[in-house]
């Protein structure tokens, strides 16, 4: 409940921790950015929200936030937390799948993995970046499925640089106009629930069809 409060009201709470923290809410927000897409035992952490929240507060000059700070750093962070899942994947997998038989850690899945990014590996680098849960999964996945580097890290730098680009720079602009700062916390939801659609529908249409 503490973190749905949280979220809901993103808007106050941002600002206490701005005004607390000051320099230091930077390093913050790169460890969040960083540990969402990083590490697979954070998918619960906040992303697109945040990022659009932070971008509203960057444009009140009262809260002396730097979007020329932010946009290189949180890119950064994104890129370097996809990098360090793809690594620890590559390094885990090998350790995980030495097994012939189970029902989620077997060579089977691993053999799907690999087959899925040889085909859509850049396509599902880049969506999972606007996708909560999976932009955590996907670059682990990636490098348990044995994913070219070199295509990966390309596909990591474009779809960081569009993730947060897109929401930094969208609560920038929009973030401050009078319905938006009135519904806040309704705009936070709308951006979660969006988010969210895509995997629903994916989880829909998995049950519709037969497993091969």
């Amino acid at each position: 409940m503490e973190i749905l409060d949280w979220i809901l009201h993103m808007d106050e709470h941002l600002g206490e921790l701005i005004t607390q923290m000051g320099g230091w809410f930077y390093a913050l927000l790169v460890a969040i950015i960083f540990s969402e897409t990083g590490l697979v035992i954070a998918p619960f952490l906040p992303g697109d929200s945040l990022l659009f929240a932070v971008g509203a507060f960057a444009a009140k000059p009262e809260y002396n936030l730097s979007i020329s700070w932010l946009l290189p750093l949180l890119i950064a962070a994104a890129i370097v937390g996809d990098a360090v899942n793809y690594a620890i994947g590559k390094w885990v997998g090998p350790q995980i799948f030495r097994r012939d038989t189970g029902w989620l850690l077997n060579k089977h899945h691993l053999l799907r993995a690999q087959a899925f990014y040889d085909k859509h590996g850049g396509k599902a680098i880049v969506l999972a970046r606007f996708l909560p849960i999976l932009r955590t999964f996907a670059p682990f996945v990636a490098g348990i499925g044995g994913m070219q580097y070199r295509r990966f890290w390309f596909y990591n730098v474009i779809g960081a640089i569009a993730w947060v680009s897109l929401f930094l720079i969208g609560g920038y602009v929009f973030g401050n106009q009078e319905i938006v700062k009135k519904n806040f916390h309704i705009v936070i939801l709308g951006i979660i629930f969006v988010s969210a659609v895509p995997i629903a529908w994916e989880w829909w249409q998995a049950r519709k069809t037969p497993s091969a």
